[in-house]
């Protein structure tokens, strides 16, 4: 039977976030997530997945026939199927530098050039979400959130491992200090790696996020904009 995995869109387009904004990239979105943050942007591949299943062979074909160098496997959370490793495999072969995005909570050995990872904090539990009126997802989402186990294995196998983390106010800080803080028991991080995005599908007015802008500043870590936001609006495909 022919190796297939759950797509919801994929598309040529600048990535918006991390690292390599800016870069043209082939991205292919995977539908399906084992959490349910409050804020998700592409919740077609998450709170309500859609999408048809395609040969791994027809997801490669297309990445490269894109014309781009760079392929982004993102979702939903690529880490829960399978076949991930596979895929990347066959993205490898192909000649494309490979970007995982990931939350972190789930750890496969799935090779790539670049995982990106963005673990959640507690302002991304669904509380009181009407898509949610028994509060299961609540639940759900605030267990699994965040694994420390997984997390340091994603950091242990990717030598290009930056932690970017969604940020909707001030309070948020003293949750990123405590989990880096766990973290560098383990491994030591470089500050240029610790990304602080503002909540939101579009571009913020500057003065809501300058304190964002002056932690930055006096921490050494990087200010995460979503550029295809400010390019394309809140739109898929993009």
């Amino acid at each position: 039977m022919t190796d297939t995995l759950p797509i919801s869109e994929a598309f040529l387009s600048l990535q918006g976030e991390g690292k390599l904004t800016g870069v043209p990239s082939w991205f292919i979105r995977l539908s399906g997530c084992n959490l349910r943050c409050s804020w998700c942007d592409t919740p077609y591949a998450s709170w309500n997945p859609e999408g048809d299943k395609h040969a791994i062979g027809d997801i490669v074909r297309a990445a490269v026939n894109s014309g781009a160098r760079c392929a982004v496997v993102t979702g939903g959370e690529p880490m829960i199927f399978a076949k991930l490793p596979e895929l990347c495999a066959q993205l490898q072969s192909a000649g494309m530098h490979i970007t995982i995005e990931t939350a972190g909570t789930v750890f496969m050995p799935a090779p790539c050039d670049l995982m990106s990872i963005s673990p959640k904090l507690s302002n991304s539990t669904p509380r009181n979400d009407p898509r949610d009126p028994t509060g299961a997802w609540a639940k759900r989402h605030e267990a699994r959130r965040l694994n420390p186990e997984a997390l340091l294995q994603l950091i242990d196998a990717s030598p290009d491992r930056p932690l970017k983390f969604v940020v909707t106010s001030e309070a948020d800080l003293a949750e990123i200090d405590e989990l880096l803080a766990a973290i560098e028991k383990t491994v030591r991080l470089d500050p240029a790696d610790i990304m602080l995005m503002p909540e939101g599908a579009t571009t913020p007015d500057p003065d809501s996020v300058r304190w964002v802008v002056d932690l930055c500043l006096a921490r050494g870590w990087r200010f995460c904009h979503r550029l295809h936001a400010q390019l394309f609006g809140d739109t898929r495909g993009t």
